[in-house]
């Protein structure tokens, strides 16, 4: 794969006195290729959910289907891990695009073939498919964010462009809905928001580049004469995959840290969205519409949510991610409860803490994201990012769908509830820990 997706060659650089265009140009056109591409992962990574509550009246249980769920997670987990370092070795402009189709071939399958959606096993296998080739998306994008923007500017950058995940996300309620109304089949829930996934798939290949030095620009660096403390020529030589997990991974336990804060902070996030549809059916006497609405509501919200957490970072904690992170997670905690204990009947309540949830869920996932890229060479952006989704897919969302599907199944949703609220208190102490850590780093660093 890397030999059929390698990097795009150098080639001379312009003059000068156009550079300052054609890089302006390309990153605004850029921004909108991993930014669009991105959330057309969103459209089919978890459209799954809202096929859930259909399923059980056919008879699986919430823990098996919790299961077929989480095989998207556990291939997503290690894909995005070792996908990670083929993309920092690819071009992401093929990358991005092939992964999305892919992946949205599957999601049509599912939609269009019954015996898809015939057993476990069956979904279990098309759903680790799915998930495998989802894990082509972030990886890519955090080479040419690292790539394309500077230091000073890339906290500011990363956090618009997370919002991604909540455009894609959002917007599969409204695309099964339209399938219902035009259809009135279930199953629209996967071929609608695929149909979507291909035709972005072909914008990201239209619109999207690999670095600088591939359109004739130099560095990133170079041009807004922005290098980091640490930053020299070594910073752009590729690195092989030895490399970069004998000097920036394995030894990194910063790193190490938030992989762990991802696993609990996934967990909360997921194990609220993916099981939103079929908790407020059971539990709170939603109806079909209402319940799509608010999973809706949840992923939009967190856009406004994810600025605000980027600029608080910066300006009121002035670029301490672990402080914001715990601000963030102890509201999260917060409204959990709300969520959990607010009795049936009082949908307004549902419908606010549940906004609020997302509002605050998005930042922390943020924040890990952006520790991973700046923590470690560009060159090993794409690889640190994977080592964090590992833990946070692997071991957060499989533990949010299988492990909180079985809990329901033999405590209860209060079983469920309890799970996720101790996920939230962890991943503060993780958040504490990262953030002590890495004063006393720069502390040494400057003795």
């Amino acid at each position: 794969m890397v030999g059929i997706l390698k990097p795009a060659a150098h080639i001379d650089e312009i003059p000068v006195d156009k550079q300052s265009a054609l890089y302006k140009r390309l990153r605004w056109q850029i921004f909108m290729g991993i930014f669009i591409g991105y959330a057309g992962f969103y459209l089919i990574r978890k459209n799954f959910s809202l096929a859930v509550p259909f399923l059980i009246e056919q008879g699986f249980s919430r823990g098996d289907l919790g299961v077929a769920m989480s095989a998207v997670a556990i291939a997503y987990g290690f894909s995005k891990f070792l996908m990670g370092v083929v993309s920092d070795r690819s071009n992401p402009r093929l990358f991005l695009p092939l992964g999305l189709t892919l992946s949205a071939a599957i999601s049509l399958l599912m939609g269009f073939v019954p015996w898809a959606t015939s057993s476990v096993p069956i979904m279990f296998v098309l759903l680790f498919l799915s998930g495998w080739f989802q894990g082509m998306g972030w990886p890519p994008c955090g080479r040419t964010m690292v790539h394309w923007w500077s230091h000073s500017e890339r906290g500011a950058v990363v956090s618009i462009w997370n919002c991604a995940h909540n455009l894609g996300g959002g917007l599969v309620s409204p695309l099964f809905l339209l399938g219902m109304m035009l259809f009135s089949d279930w199953r629209s829930a996967f071929y609608m928001p695929a149909f979507g996934a291909v035709m972005i798939a072909v914008f990201a290949l239209i619109t999207m580049r690999d670095t600088p030095q591939s359109c004739g620009l130099p560095p990133i660096e170079k041009f807004k004469n922005d290098y980091p403390e640490s930053y020299d020529d070594k910073q752009e030589k590729e690195l092989s995959a030895k490399e970069i997990f004998k000097l920036y991974i394995l030894p990194n336990k910063l790193l190490w840290y938030i992989a762990f804060a991802n696993i609990f902070v996934y967990l909360l996030r997921y194990g609220i969205l993916d099981w939103a549809p079929t908790y407020l059916k059971e539990v709170k006497a939603f109806s079909l519409s209402k319940s799509s609405w608010a999973y809706f509501l949840y992923e939009f919200s967190g856009i406004p949510g994810t600025l605000l957490c980027g600029w608080v970072s910066d300006k009121i904690f002035k670029g301490n991610r672990a402080a914001t992170g715990i601000v963030f997670m102890i509201l999260v905690t917060v409204a959990t409860v709300i969520y959990w204990k607010n009795p049936a009947g009082n949908p307004t309540v549902d419908m606010i803490t549940l906004i609020a949830i997302g509002f605050l869920i998005y930042g922390p996932v943020m924040l890990i994201g952006l520790y991973a890229l700046e923590l470690v060479p560009k060159k090993a952006a794409g690889t640190a990012a994977g080592f964090t989704g590992l833990f946070g897919y692997l071991g957060g969302t499989v533990a949010a769908n299988a492990i909180v599907g079985y809990t329901v199944d033999h405590f209860g949703w209060d079983g469920g509830f309890m799970l996720m609220t101790v996920a939230c208190l962890l991943s503060i102490v993780l958040f504490f820990i990262t953030g002590m850590s890495l004063r006393n780093s720069q502390k040494a660093a400057q003795a």
